[in-house]
């Protein structure tokens, strides 16, 4: 298990530092070079003619530092929820595999629950670590230690939820990411309207184009933050759904193959 931790949370860090990297370049030289010729443009045009409505450009809703980060969080919350994603599939995988490989019609006797159990501990460290040998080893240990099927049943759920505890423990991340992005998107909301206060005096001289770009600012950051959040936050419910589903499908599979099979002499 500690392996796998150490795996996850490299993944963790390199994926981070790989869409800081990607997204900046994106903002540096494709983002903020077309909404600065949009907003020339516009510019222009309102020169031009006054009665010019310059049209929602979405460089220009998405151009700047707040929102940059928002979609870094966003997308590395998504790249860590994909991860845990995959975790999740190639533990379902082993729902169809026979581990005990346990003939048809033969029962399982407390003094074979060793050796079925040594059958188990012998998988390769990648699927031992999952859930389903995890749960299995709980309760064979338990039945050759107790000869009690009713206690059988009791480790195998006890283990199972202590899986649902360590799942849920592991999306803090993505919860505090949920709770940052709309936090990051009020920041650019106070910027804005900041800047848009330093620039009151030039709109009472006539000149609004400075309380306009701040409050342009203060409405796009919170525009794409609530947007990012409601993304993520919808992809966080579920993975946990699918967590949940992943867990009781394990206990139902060992109750159905495993604690059925189970005999005291």
């Amino acid at each position: 298990m500690k392996k796998f931790k150490t795996s996850e949370f490299m993944f963790e860090v390199f994926s981070l530092i790989v869409i800081v990297i990607i997204v900046q370049g994106f903002y540096a030289t494709v983002v903020r070079p077309r909404a600065e010729a949009a907003a020339a443009v516009d510019t222009a045009n309102m020169a031009r003619d006054p009665n010019y409505a310059p049209p929602r450009n979405l460089y220009i809703i998405i151009k700047d530092y707040e929102q940059e980060v928002c979609f870094m969080l966003a997308f590395w919350s998504v790249a860590i929820m994909g991860y845990k994603g995959f975790l999740l599939r190639r533990g379902r995988q082993l729902l169809g595999a026979d581990l005990l490989r346990l003939p048809e019609g033969m029962k399982i006797l407390p003094e074979d629950a060793r050796d079925y159990a040594r059958q188990v501990e012998a998988l390769p460290d990648d699927m031992r670590g999952e859930l389903l040998p995890r749960a299995l080893m709980s309760g064979l240990h338990r039945f050759g230690a107790t000869r009690n099927i009713q206690d059988v049943s009791s480790a195998i759920h006890d283990t199972c939820e202590l899986e649902f505890g360590r799942l849920d423990a592991e999306l803090a991340m993505v919860r505090y990411v949920a709770w940052a992005i709309p936090a990051i998107g009020f920041i650019g909301t106070v910027r804005g309207i900041g800047e848009a206060l330093q620039q009151a005096h030039k709109a009472v001289e006539g000149d609004v184009s400075g309380v306009v770009a701040g409050l342009g600012l203060a409405f796009n950051s919170t525009l794409v933050a609530l947007g990012l959040s409601i993304l993520v936050m919808f992809m966080l419910h579920q993975i946990q759904l699918r967590q949940e589903r992943a867990v009781l499908d394990a206990e139902a599979f060992l109750d159905e193959h495993v604690v059925r099979q189970m005999m005291v002499r």
